[in-house]
């Protein structure tokens, strides 16, 4: 790996250079500042994978060098070192992001090995180009519901893993809508359009139908799995929606308990009607699950959480994804866990990437973690030939590697 340090204090350029190099690299440039630091790279006729980045310099501070770093699609990744206040370095960290450069994360000085040698642990190589990928086609409310007449759209699922054993023990069931031209296009592509043209719930019973009857053939199967599936505010103040959702489920021969349904936490905190209250609470004593998602995203409070009978609690993909570089987002996640035990439910963490994330939320006693370290959503078939790999090939552990996964 080559390096380049840019860093206008003498002392702390020689140190960072000095830890590089003790640890084998032979390459390791370095510049005064953001506008030498732009020359070293602009030069380079070999890619420098890993720039070290003060904040605070002199000519081209480490923003501005971020921005033009972005704007030159540098395809390296970068670690940024200062000695400014956290929540300073987070608006740093978020910005270079929103620039779109390849963050390993940040460290405080006085910098050590220990820290350098801890955020290279998450260092791999990016593409030399981006991935091509357009923006998300533009459709009209009429054709996603044409689409849905056409049976186009279908559940994939993702895993959920229980960190403590290393289990199996559910899945997400997500909307993908599997266009003949465009093919697999996400919920950005379609769900405000069946918002809006208030179609909501046909596309609701619709993926409800396939994971009832997906958890179904694993319940039969031997497999416990629960299989959850998201709920837009809007189809909760339909007054038979509860019995909607229990007939589908008890149409497929399934427990109640083996279903899960997620609604978001600006959903759970806003002002719900009295019918949507009662839908939650009429599903609970049918003994469906409740899930409250993206926990983190909004002002919610404990008291206002506990009006609805949810069973678990999930946690924002941002926050899981930068507390080990952002404390701030380790706050949150913190808090977020005591929340879970507060109340007494199951703690889940959306957006796990990393060996280090997965330890992590095993370190704090985090429930189940969902994320693509462990797998990405896939069709049902797909889901089938992943368990039965589980099988033949390790896959998670109960300590930090991941190792021995189970299917429960």
């Amino acid at each position: 790996m080559s390096f380049l340090v840019a860093e206008d204090e003498s002392v702390q350029r020689t140190l960072l250079v000095n830890i590089l190099k003790g640890q084998g690299s032979k390459n390791v440039y370095s510049a005064n500042d953001g506008r030498e630091a732009l020359d070293v790279l602009l030069k380079q006729r070999t890619m420098i994978d890993v720039v070290i980045c003060d904040l605070h310099m002199p000519r081209m501070d480490g923003l501005q060098f971020m921005r033009r770093i972005g704007e030159a699609d540098y395809r390296g990744s970068v670690i940024i070192v200062s000695a400014l206040e956290r929540p300073l370095v987070a608006s740093a960290e978020a910005t270079a992001k929103a620039y779109g450069v390849n963050l390993l994360g940040a460290i405080s000085k006085p910098v050590t090995r220990e820290a350098i040698e801890a955020l290279l642990d998450n260092y791999a190589p990016q593409p030399k180009e981006k991935p091509k990928s357009g923006p998300v086609p533009a459709f009209t409310a009429n054709e996603v519901i044409q689409a849905l007449d056409r049976h186009e759209f279908e559940a994939f699922f993702q895993p959920k893993v229980e960190l403590a054993t290393g289990r199996v023990v559910g899945a997400e069931a997500l909307a993908r809508w599997l266009h003949p031209q465009h093919g697999i296009l996400p919920p950005a592509a379609f769900i405000k359009l069946f918002e809006q043209s208030e179609k909501i719930d046909e596309l609701t019973w619709t993926i409800l139908a396939k994971a009832a009857a997906f958890c179904n053939a694993f319940d039969k199967a031997g497999l416990n799995t629960v299989v959850a599936v998201n709920v837009s505010v809007r189809s909760l103040s339909g007054v038979d929606f509860a019995d909607r959702v229990v007939e589908i489920v008890q149409g497929e021969g399934l427990a109640p308990n083996r279903i899960c349904l997620e609604m978001t936490e600006t959903a759970a905190t806003s002002n719900l009607g009295a019918t949507a209250l009662e839908n939650l609470t009429r599903l609970r004593m049918n003994g469906i699950g409740l899930s409250i998602d993206d926990l983190g995203t909004a002002a919610s409070s404990i008291q206002q959480l506990t009006h609805i009978p949810f069973t678990e609690l999930k946690i924002d993909r941002s926050f899981v994804t930068n507390s080990a570089t952002d404390k701030s987002a380790m706050d949150v996640l913190k808090a977020s866990l005591g929340i879970a035990r507060q109340l007494k439910i199951k703690a889940v963490a959306e957006g796990v990437e990393t060996p280090q994330e997965w330890a992590l939320l095993q370190e704090l006693g985090c429930d189940i973690a969902q994320g693509h370290f462990i797998a990405e959503p896939m069709d049902a078939q797909a889901y089938v030939a992943w368990i039965r790999s589980l099988a033949m090939e390790p896959m998670f552990s109960t300590s930090n590697s991941p190792v021995n996964a189970k299917v429960q």
